[in-house]
This record gives C-alpha cells, structure tokens and sequence, in this order.
C-alpha cells in the first residue's frame, strides 16, 4: 500500500499542498496566494473560485513536484481556515456570494443586538462560542439576508452552506459529499458540542436553515473520493480538520494539559482539556480539539485575529519591508526596549477582549522612530497577545504551561520565539516540521486509511528542532507587558 499523503492546506492568504511520507516528513510543497478583497470597513472577502482554482492547481503541482501518480496517494486530508463560510447552489456547485472570512466584521450590529436580548449564556452554553462576527452563524444569514432569493431558495433545500472544507469536499467529489468534521462544525455557532448535532435553538436564532447544513463526520473518516479527472486517479478524502485542531494534531498534543500556539495570518492557542468541556469564565472558547472513533477531545482555544497578518501589512499595506525574512534582523538591531507598541486591531481584537469595534493604532512614535522600530514592534505584539491569552488560560484554572509548542510561517524566526519565551517566561519548542497545520490533516487521513494504527505512533514521530529558555529579567518583562497593557486599553471600545 502507498505511505504518501496528499495534505490540503487552504489558508487565509494563501492555498498550500504538501505531500508527506510515512513519518510525517515533507517531499514536496506548492504554494499559491490569492486576492484579498476589503469592500468596506471590517470587511473581507475571498473569491470563492479562486479559492478552488488555487487549492487545484497546488495539488497538481505538488504531485509533479513529488513525481508521484495520483495512484501512488493513500489518501487525502484537508485542513482549512475555519468560520469563512460559502454558500452555493446544490445543482451546479456555484457560489452565490463571496466567501466571507473569518477576519470580517460585518455582523458586529447583529452580534450586539443579540447579546443585548440576553442570548449570548444559551449560545455559550451549546456552542462553547461567544457571540461574534467571528463565527459562521451570522455570516451565513447576512449572505440569505443579501442575495436576492436566497433565503427562499435555501428553505427549499436549493442551497448548501458549508466552512471551505466541506466546499472543497464538494468540488473534489463532484457534489457526491456534503460533509464535514466536528472541529470545523464546531466553529460555526450552529453546533451543539455536547450532543455532537447541529443544535435546533441555534440554527432558529441566527435563521439558518437545516437544510443547508452538512453532515458532521469524525476527523478521520470517509468523507468520499477526490474524482479522477481533477488529479488524473480517484484518491479517498480521508481526513478534515480545521487549521487550529488539525496542528493541535500536528503536534502531537494528544494530552490534557498540552498546548500549541500557531503563528499564521492569525495566532491560536489551543489547550487540551480531555474528555469533559471547561466553560471558560475568562472569554475563552470552548471548542472540538478533535474527535475520533466517536470520542470528543475538548480544548480551550484562544484566538488573535492578527499575528501574520500584520508583517503582511507591513509588507504590502505601507511598504516598510519588501519580505517578512527582513524583519528578524531589523529586530536583532533595535532590540526589545524602543518604545513603541503596534495594537494591530485591523479587524477588531480577539481574545480575551472580544471588541469587534476597535481599530489598529501605533503608539510611542517620537521624532527618532524608525521603520525598523515600527517593524518590531508588529512582531513583539505577537508575543504581547500570547500573553494576554496564557492569563486569561490561567485565570480558567488550566495553570501555567510548562512549555509551548509553537509553528506557523512566523516561528521561523528566531527573534521573534526567543522573545516568545522571554515575554512569557515559559520554555518553546519549535518543532523539526513546523508546518504542523497540514502534516495534522495528513496524520488524521493517514489514521482513516491504516498508514498510522494509533495516536501513540503519530506522537512517536513529533521531534523538537530547537529548545528556547527565557533569558530576560523579570522587571523588563513586567515593564514590557503593562506598556502593551495600557497601549490595548486605548484602542478598546468595550469592557
């Protein structure tokens, strides 16, 4: 039998395909980004079309990369960007809007108006979500709401609503599967975490119709089979996970108590907490970590809407850099201590404050400020917002983690992990595969079709590339944060 895994990893900025063998280690990749639309203020869309184009196009060429036949693939896992939700036509598969990503605050109104009428302790309570723009639900009724027909049409059954996985699904199956896993489906505010089942009280508050909604598979599954004319052989579709659970996967975090941090256009801590959900009393999320065999893993996840995102707008909003690999030595040259704090709230500020109001500010700018200090300051404020999410875990009772896996594109800089562990004086490991996103969608495809028997033989093949230790003294680590402290404070809009 084939050991190689096809792993799709459709992102906010871009889509990735990396073929992995058996051991989890990558033979080839391919990489395409696409456009980025802001049609109005907190507003982000994709091109649906172009999603699909891009994640094509990247599979095609990661096999030729690999020079390997669609033949020679066990199976196919797919890890995506979570809450983005699509809504298109059951009969030809087109989309009747523009994805709208999880980044976008359109919904902020409706969100307010909803907590307002007392729903949000019912919401949290089924979901493990807060009511935020962030999540699918209400993105799904604005797209019924705006769409001449469509609210009709979708009652009829006419329309399918799914996160860019089960999009994906659909495409690669030619329409045969609409499905998706409970990581993802328990990101939507649709999805009972409790009873595992799209919850009836939800999808009538946020008129969603059943209709619409796919049905929720295990992480490892049959999720149907990829048709032969996209890669030349029909491939099993054996494994989903959104981004965040899927590098939960990836490093092997299988352990109450073991938590990831990922650095990607957003950053996301994820906590095993085992068998039983923890309501968080810190506006934390209670979430699917992932769920095999029928058993749920819970996890306590926090999330940052901007981490990456900000050295992209660095690089292409105001042209301070021409490449994020210049920001680690712009970093080594100015050092931590410049004074100058960027709250980069582009599109509101996630956890633990929940503001979808507040807005990115620079703060400490004096005549001798430079690009470099500005620069560093967008990478510190990765390490500020981890911080603000360890405190919030902690006041949740998880306790201090002894050590933090970390990956994503940013933790190849070194500055910037070294300043991780000093900020938050806990020890990070950086793995030897630090795109653990994808490698978590190829180990959960690799359980479903037998190249891996069990959770304990992924773990066996998690490696540690470089230990960090914190080496700053306490004072300047408690000077640094509370300027971060008091910089947030001044953007936020809302208790």
């Amino acid at each position: 039998m084939s050991q190689y895994l096809l792993s799709i990893d459709q992102g906010t900025t871009s889509s990735r395909a990396i073929v992995f063998d058996q051991r989890g280690t990558i033979v080839t990749s391919a990489q395409r980004e696409f456009t980025q639309f802001f049609p109005d203020d907190g507003w982000v869309e994709h091109d649906v079309e172009e999603i699909w184009e891009t994640t094509l196009a990247v599979c095609r060429e990661a096999l030729k990369n690999a020079q390997l036949s669609a033949t020679e693939i066990a199976g196919i896992g797919i890890t995506n960007q979570r809450e983005t939700t699509i809504v298109w036509e059951r009969d030809t598969g087109r989309p009747i809007h523009k994805a709208i990503v999880w980044q976008d605050r359109r919904t902020s109104a409706l969100c307010m108006e909803l907590k307002k009428q007392g729903h949000e302790q019912r919401v949290q309570a089924a979901t493990g979500l807060l009511i935020d723009p962030y999540f699918s639900a209400t993105k799904v009724a604005w797209i019924l709401d705006h769409v001449e027909g469509a609210r009709q049409r979708a009652e009829q059954g006419e329309l399918a609503f799914g996160t860019v996985d089960s999009f994906l699904l659909w495409r690669l199956t030619k329409g045969a599967s609409h499905k998706t896993d409970a990581t993802n489906a328990s990101r939507t505010m649709l999805y009972n975490i409790h009873s595992q089942q799209w919850d009836d009280e939800m999808l009538a508050l946020f008129r969603v119709p059943r209709a619409m909604m796919p049905e929720v598979e295990d992480c490892a599954a049959d999720f149907g089979d990829a048709d032969p004319d996209w890669l030349g052989a029909s491939i099993p579709v054996a494994g989903i996970a959104g981004d965040q659970q899927a590098a939960l996967i990836g490093q092997a975090c299988f352990k109450p108590g073991m938590v990831k941090s990922t650095y990607g256009t957003g950053c996301f801590m994820i906590l095993n907490t085992g068998d039983e959900p923890v309501e968080s009393r810190n506006r934390l999320l209670t979430t699917v970590g992932y769920r095999l065999n029928g058993k749920v893993t819970y996890a306590l996840e926090g999330s940052i809407f901007i981490a990456g995102a900000a050295i992209q707008w660095l690089r292409d909003g105001i042209a301070l850099i021409s490449h994020a690999r210049e920001t680690e030595a712009m970093a080594q040259e100015v050092g931590v201590e410049h004074g100058v704090y960027m709250v980069p709230a582009f599109t509101g500020l996630g956890a633990p404050y929940w503001d979808p109001e507040a807005r990115g500010a620079l703060f400490g700018l004096t005549r001798d400020t430079g690009i470099k200090d500005i620069v560093t300051a967008g990478l510190q404020s990765v390490a500020y917002q981890t911080k603000d999410l360890i405190h919030a875990m902690e006041a949740d009772g998880a306790g201090k983690p002894t050590a933090l896996r970390v990956d994503g594109g940013m933790v190849a800089n070194n500055w910037v992990v070294q300043f991780l562990s000093d900020i938050l004086n806990v020890n990070v490991d950086r793995p030897a595969v630090i795109e653990t996103t994808a490698l978590g969608a190829a180990y959960l495809a690799g359980l479903q079709v037998g190249v891996y028997p069990s959770l304990e033989e992924i773990a066996s093949l998690w490696h540690c590339e470089r230990h960090f230790t914190p080496e700053m003294k306490d004072d300047l680590r408690d000077d640094l944060y509370q300027g971060w402290v008091k910089a947030v404070a001044r953007v936020r809009t809302s208790d």
